[in-house]
């Protein structure tokens, strides 16, 4: 399969090393606005189409697949581009600005009869699939409770400064993961409260989110973010999670350490491989990257939907909206009205 990607900024540099890995795969074509970040990108992965206007690369055509690397302000119109050019896509979180815009792409997509899929990669992370795979096995009995918390005080915004820019920040960008994270433990909610803050000074958007979620079927999760968090060691970019059953718990600690108390007991060591294109402590994301696009290409070749759709990630996205509706009005939004 051939591929196109648009953006060529910090992230996609990992998407590009695991379209590499990708067995079939070919990236044939780059785009990009900025001139100079578009020739450095290609010439590092020698890839000789590039293009600095995205209409003109899908109407050159001769791919497969779009992968999306952008800021949000830009994917709907590409996505409904890629729509109208028949080409399969793979979009970066978040997938959009509103529910109108996101229900509007998925539309497109369904109407071309093309596989879209959101690249929510925290899911993807090997020692948050090892979790899922003894929850999904019983082992600790029917989850009833969930705590998935990301606290850090990693500086995110030297690699990307435009974080720095929005009035919102922390749900928009790393809480749409951990709450992804959530809906994969519990499933969908229908019930969300949210408090932020913002602590550093020098950003607009807030920097630490504590929601609290209520379950379909019946559960309770606690997401927390920060951004704001200062400890040694510093656990950055690792999600801890605390999962009790009906049978038993489930912990995922700090280094990777995953405790099961069930109807088995282990512990173990799960820390994500070290790619020879990856580096830490980046490498927990950098191999999900590679997981993730993984699945799209399997899913394409295949005909099925994949596990972050762009239906499935509605409700994700809604969460999103429904946290910052509940800081605003100080309340309980009830999901079920979003």
């Amino acid at each position: 399969m051939k591929g196109a990607l648009i953006g060529c900024g910090f992230f996609s540099q990992n998407h590009l090393h695991a379209w590499r890995d990708v067995s079939g795969v070919e990236i044939v074509a780059l785009c990009d606005t900025d001139a100079a970040r578009l020739q450095t990108t290609a010439e590092s992965f020698n890839i000789r189409r590039t293009y600095e206007d995205a209409t003109e690369l899908f109407a050159e055509g001769g791919f497969d697949f779009v992968d999306i690397v952008t800021t949000v302000d830009s994917h709907r119109s590409l996505v409904e581009m890629a729509a109208l050019a028949g080409v399969h896509i793979i979009c970066q979180k978040p997938f959009a600005d509103n529910m109108e815009d996101a229900r509007a792409m998925v539309k497109s997509a369904k109407d071309a009869g093309k596989t879209l899929m959101v690249h929510e990669n925290f899911r993807w992370q090997s020692p948050i699939q090892t979790a899922l795979q003894v929850v999904e096995s019983g082992d600790i009995g029917d989850p009833f409770f969930c705590r998935v918390s990301f606290r850090s005080g990693y500086d995110v915004f030297s690699g990307q400064p435009y974080l720095a820019e929005g009035e919102r920040f922390i749900i928009e960008d790393l809480g749409i993961h951990i709450l992804d994270i959530a809906r994969a433990f519990l499933g969908d909610a229908n019930q969300i409260a949210a408090t932020t803050r913002r602590i550093n000074p020098n950003i607009n958007g807030e920097d630490v989110a504590t929601m609290l979620l209520t379950h379909d079927n019946g559960g309770t999760s606690v997401v927390d973010c920060s951004y704001a968090t200062r400890r040694l060691p510093e656990t950055f970019p690792q999600s801890l999670l605390e999962i009790d059953g009906s049978a038993g718990t489930l912990r995922l600690d700090a280094g990777y350490q995953l405790s099961v108390f069930g109807k088995t007991e282990t512990h173990r060591d799960v820390s994500p491989p070290l790619l020879p294109w990856a580096e830490k402590p980046w490498h927990n994301i950098q191999e999900s990257v590679l997981s993730i696009q993984q699945h799209f290409i399997e899913c394409v070749q295949k005909g099925i939907e994949p596990q972050t759709s762009g239906v499935d990630n509605l409700k994700t996205l809604a969460l999103v909206e429904a946290a910052y509706a509940s800081t605003e009005g100080s309340c309980t939004i009830n999901f079920s009205a979003i």
